[in-house]
């Protein structure tokens, strides 16, 4: 270092204006960086804009995902502990926090909306009751709000100031430059300010490159002109050279580090502190940036995959949560005409509902978007429905007037002797009853019981005045004893297809004969049965059709008591037949929403299959036996 007290001064100043006049031809001004450094810190508006929105949905999407478990209360204390120190608090943390308080103020309003349109309400109807919590959060998102706006006001009048210091600054420099006087001095001067203007950080945004650049011009300009000996400007190239070395390395362990964003900030502050360090020797200064710029470059490369794959996540989470909204808005009302439909299409909104749960955020321009889509298709289909059980239960009320009209009439007839006439007029009555629609469930069983004991008691003392059907009942005994004695004398070594056609022939035959008597019928017919099911067995003869036998076979033991049972069954068949095809669909729905991706996933949609062929299977059965019931009635009439 030189003596402060260099007497010599004078002669090195000459010599440094030589040195000084020999490098202007070639070196380039003082500046921190070549010009593509200033094209790598210093980017356009627009693309720092563009980085900022990127980080700020990262910092979002984080700061979302972490408050999506809190509940209402607990949202709430930590809007009072926010609200207590404004100033640590970001602006995506609060945002955050309003976003999931509304969700699940919303959900809860949805749900009692839900059930009150279930209990018959109509959704116009609904008024949602008063939230005492979300009153008290409107209250503190007040008082955030306010502190917030005073915060931002105080910093931008911090900003302001700050501006004023640093303009004062370059105008210190100015007059180092202009007149400079004695070289110790000025130096010292110099760098007094350099460091005041490193201490003095935010500025309004709109001024820091136009700043940055008078700053740097008179440095550069301080430098052309100072008479310092190289002691001194050997020593400062060293010393920066010793910090933008540091830098490098700093920058190069950031392509490391994992959190590809924080890489990405501190990258801004290593970028800031190099541009705050003073220049090196002229032959080091490309060496140098162009290492920091390396490093640089691979840490923007990574910052720059990670939102294009973050925004390729989006993408697709928006175009699933698109085909939601297409499914429920493509609904077709028109088909949904009875409960069991509406209940299994709710059933697959929920599901939807779900589904669109376990999706991710979409593209932040487009997610308030889509939900309020998906949302509004919801609500047009709960709305639906609301009016659709509001005008199911006026039919439902009107349809139980019918059906009291028709007991009342059956109650009128049950004790008429007028056996043909009023057999009848009942089976009449029966059938106008199967045109008339539901009922609500708490009456359906019992107006089902009034109607059919009416019935049941004339069809009872009709059949006791009647009893001299007692020799036809004998031969159909005789008749059935023989088709018992033909179905025995198959012989076990005849062709199956000509076995299998005797066998149905006989079947036929028997279900042709009428009925036997009541204390022969059980025997007989565990005599025909067992010899059916024993050809069935060594034929392989279905067992759909196995069964379906059995049950005409049986046609003459329902009826016998009174051809009212037939309507009973035939009743008892229906609900079981509508039991199965809800049970179907429901199954068929899941199939919907199952994949193959496990060995558990496969063995479930495997049994499931299982299980809706057997239901299809049965179906069709129950089909058939109602088909051989009807047959039944209209032969008897």
């Amino acid at each position: 270092m030189m003596d402060t007290h260099d007497t010599n001064l004078p002669e090195k100043a000459a010599e440094l204006e030589e040195d000084k006049k020999a490098a202007e031809v070639s070196e380039p001004a003082l500046t921190e960086t070549p010009a593509e450094e200033a094209t790598q810190e210093e980017k356009p508006a627009e693309e720092t804009a563009q980085e900022e929105k990127l980080v700020e949905a990262t910092q979002e999407e984080k700061t979302v995902e972490a408050t999506q478990k809190l509940s209402k209360e607990e949202i709430l204390a930590k809007l009072k502990e926010i609200s207590a120190e404004v100033e640590n608090a970001g602006k995506q943390e609060i945002d955050s926090l309003k976003q999931a308080f509304y969700k699940l103020h919303n959900a809860e309003q949805e749900a009692a909306k839900k059930l009150f349109i279930e209990n018959g309400g109509a959704a116009e109807n609904f008024v949602p009751t008063v939230d005492t919590v979300e009153e008290e959060f409107k209250n503190i998102m007040s008082v955030i709000k306010e502190k917030r706006g005073a915060l931002s006001a105080e910093q931008e009048q911090q900003k302001e100031l700050n501006l004023q210091i640093k303009l004062s600054i370059i105008e210190e420099l100015k007059e180092l430059v202009e007149s400079p006087d004695d070289a110790n001095k000025s130096y010292t001067e110099f760098k007094k300010l350099q460091q005041q203007w490193n201490e003095v950080k935010l500025i309004p945004q709109a001024k820091v490159n136009e700043l940055w650049k008078s700053y740097q011009l008179y440095v550069e300009k301080f430098y052309d002109l100072l008479k310092l000996n190289n002691e001194f400007r050997e020593y400062d190239f060293k010393k920066n050279l010793e910090i933008k070395t540091h830098l490098c390395e700093a920058a190069e362990k950031l392509a490391d580090e994992q959190d590809v964003v924080s890489a990405f900030h501190q990258l801004q502050k290593l970028h800031q502190e190099f541009r705050d360090t003073g220049p090196v020797a002229k032959e080091l200064r490309d060496e140098v940036w162009n290492r920091f710029k390396a490093a640089s470059t691979a840490v923007n490369r990574r910052h720059q995959q990670h939102f294009e794959s973050l925004k390729e996540v989006e993408q697709h989470n928006l175009d699933q949560k698109t085909v939601i909204c297409e499914i429920i808005e493509a609904i077709d009302y028109n088909e949904l005409t009875n409960f069991a439909a509406w209940d299994n299409k709710t059933q697959e909104i929920i599901a939807l509902q779900n589904k669109w749960k376990t999706i991710g955020f979409a593209p932040q321009k487009m997610n308030v978007k889509i939900f309020e889509r998906f949302r509004k298709a919801c609500d047009e289909f709960f709305r639906k429905k609301g009016e659709f059980f509001k005008s199911l239960k006026e039919g439902m009320n009107v349809n139980l007037d019918k059906k009291r009209a028709l007991c009342e009439k059956a109650e009128a007839l049950k004790d008429s002797t007028d056996w043909k006439a009023t057999a009848d007029e009942l089976t009449k009555l029966q059938k106008e009853w199967k045109t008339i629609g539901p009922v609500a469930k708490k009456y359906s069983d019992a107006i089902w019981k009034r109607f059919i004991s009416a019935c049941d008691y004339f069809f009872e003392q009709k059949n006791k005045a009647t009893s001299s059907q007692r020799s036809i009942e004998v031969e159909n005994l005789n008749k059935k004893k023989e088709i018992i004695e033909k179905l025995t004398a198959i012989d076990e070594n005849m062709d199956t297809d000509e076995a299998t056609q005797l066998v149905r022939e006989l079947m036929k035959e028997w279900n042709s004969i009428g009925h036997v008597p009541f204390k022969e019928k059980d025997r007989l017919y565990k005599q025909y049965h067992g010899q059916v099911d024993k050809l069935f067995d060594h034929f392989n003869i279905s067992a759909a059709n196995k069964k379906l036998s059995n049950f005409k076979s049986n046609i003459s033991n329902i009826q016998e008591g009174s051809p009212q049972a037939l309507y009973r069954e035939r009743e008892k068949l229906v609900r079981a037949a509508d039991a199965m095809r809800n049970e179907l669909q429901t199954y068929e729905n899941n199939l919907g929403f199952l994949t193959t991706s496990s060995k558990k996933g496969n063995s479930l949609l495997t049994e499931l299959n299982r299980k809706v062929e057997k239901l299809k299977a049965d179906i069709e059965l129950v089909k058939q036996k109602i088909k051989v019931i009807d047959e039944s009635i209209r032969s008897a009439e």
